[in-house]
């Protein structure tokens, strides 16, 4: 799952950020591509650090008794 998760999400956060601070410019894809790549190299091993205090906490949340 982070495999899939990490690039999907670094991908779209990206280039949310790159476009707020550089606009459309002549190096757009030149600056999104590297906050791209730096941002994925930090999420991927994140998620797989996470993920399990997560899944935890969420499965805490859904037992709970009503």
């Amino acid at each position: 799952m982070p495999l899939l998760l990490s690039p999907l999400m670094t991908f779209i956060v990206s280039l949310i950020s790159t476009v707020r601070v550089a606009g459309f410019s002549l190096d757009f894809f030149r600056l999104w591509l590297s906050a791209w790549a730096l941002s994925w190299v930090v999420a991927f091993p994140t998620l797989l650090l996470v993920l399990p205090v997560v899944r935890r906490a969420t499965a805490a949340i859904v037992e709970m008794p009503s």
